[in-house]
């Protein structure tokens, strides 16, 4: 299996929070996952714990890679820019992530996040997907300490938010 791509400075275990949810599933496909998780004015539809979705500069409405957009989630208001994506191609995963950011450079209150998701077809009609956050600053300690963790909770909401709507629109 695939794994996450990290760039410097966010490696999991040198940040100050990191959350991995993954879910395999069966009778769905990465093309099936695709369009509901790149197209973010998507998100809303299916995990409620993001709204105020835009994508900058007329872009959309599917992200691409240097896209710069915003959304609330947990929150926090997240101007975001993606740094990775790459469409579901047999035989290679699908990657989309993000750097996200709340508050002004340096301040108390500060928190930067990689957030990235990795969507591979398996054997036997199976797909798998990952996604996983890294994050550095104050709110990232505080939500490294909360338990049961947030984000964990909250990103595993998406995972099967995301499923079901695939399912759906499936059927």
């Amino acid at each position: 299996m695939y794994d996450i791509q990290w760039p410097e400075g966010f490696v999991p275990g040198f940040t100050d929070n990191f959350c991995s949810n993954e879910v395999i599933v069966a009778g769905l496909t990465s093309a099936d996952i695709w369009p509901l998780l790149a197209v973010p004015a998507r998100w809303p539809e299916y995990y409620a714990n993001a709204a105020d979705v835009e994508i900058h500069g007329g872009k959309g409405p599917e992200l691409a890679a240097g896209d710069s957009f915003f959304f609330r989630t947990f929150g926090f208001p997240v101007p975001a820019r993606v740094v990775e994506c790459v469409a579901p191609v047999k035989g290679q995963p699908a990657r989309l992530a993000w750097q996200g950011w709340a508050g002004e450079p340096g301040a108390d209150d500060r928190l930067d996040v990689h957030h990235a998701w990795l969507i591979e077809d398996l054997s036997e009609g199976r797909v798998r997907i990952l996604t996983q956050e890294s994050q550095k600053g104050a709110p990232a300690r505080e939500l490294a300490a909360t338990v049961p963790n947030p984000m964990i909770n909250g990103h595993q909401d998406w995972l099967n938010g995301l499923v079901a709507a695939a399912r759906a629109a499936k059927a």
